[in-house]
C-alpha cells in the first residue's frame, strides 16, 4: 500500500495573481468607485493609484462644509473611542468604494481585502493589466479633488 504525501509541492501552489491597476487621475470618485466595486466582487484584485487626484463634483464650499460635520459625529462619553473618520486620500476612497460592497456580509469582507489604494504611485508596482476609466473622467468648473478636501480635515500630506 503506497503512502500518499499531504505536503503539496512547488508546482501545486496558485500563481501570483496580478492585480488590475486603476488610475483614478481626474476621475469621478463616485463613478470610479462602482467599477472597482464590481471588479472586486468579481473575484479581481484591484489597485487603486492616485487616490489624492479623484474628483467630487459639486460645489466647492458645501462639499467642504459636508465633511467637516462629519467630522463632528461623536460619542458624548467617550469620543476617543470614535467613530473615526478617514481624513487621507487613499482612505476616503476607499470608503466611498466600501459604499458600493456589501462589507458586512463575507463576500464584500474578501472583496475589501483584495483592493488596496494608494495616494500616488507606489515605486515596485508593475502591471500589464490595467482598467480602463477614462470615460469618466470630470473637467468642469464644479469640481473639487479628494487631496483637496483631505488637507481641509487636516490631512498633512503632500501629492
Amino acid at each position: 500500500m503506497v503512502k500518499q504525501s499531504t505536503k503539496s509541492s512547488a508546482t501545486d501552489a496558485p500563481a501570483k495573481i496580478e492585480p488590475l491597476l486603476v488610475d483614478a487621475n481626474n476621475t469621478v470618485a463616485g463613478r470610479l468607485a462602482t467599477v472597482v466595486a464590481k471588479q472586486l466582487l468579481q473575484g479581481e484584485h484591484v489597485v487603486v493609484i492616485n487616490a489624492e487626484k479623484a474628483v467630487l463634483s459639486g460645489d466647492r464650499s458645501s462639499l467642504i462644509l459636508q465633511y467637516k460635520e462629519r467630522l463632528g459625529i461623536r460619542t458624548r462619553t467617550a469620543p476617543w473611542k470614535g467613530p473615526l473618520h478617514p481624513r487621507q486620500p487613499d482612505r476616503l476612497l476607499r470608503r466611498i468604494i466600501r459604499g458600493m460592497v456589501p462589507w458586512k456580509k463575507d463576500r464584500g469582507r474578501k472583496a475589501m481585502k483584495r483592493l488596496r489604494v494608494y495616494t500616488g504611485t507606489p515605486e515596485g508596482l508593475k502591471t500589464k493589466r490595467h482598467l480602463d476609466v477614462s470615460q469618466y473622467e470630470r473637467t468642469g468648473r464644479r469640481t473639487i479633488y479628494l487631496g483637496e478636501i483631505a488637507r481641509e480635515l487636516g490631512w498633512k500630506g503632500s501629492a
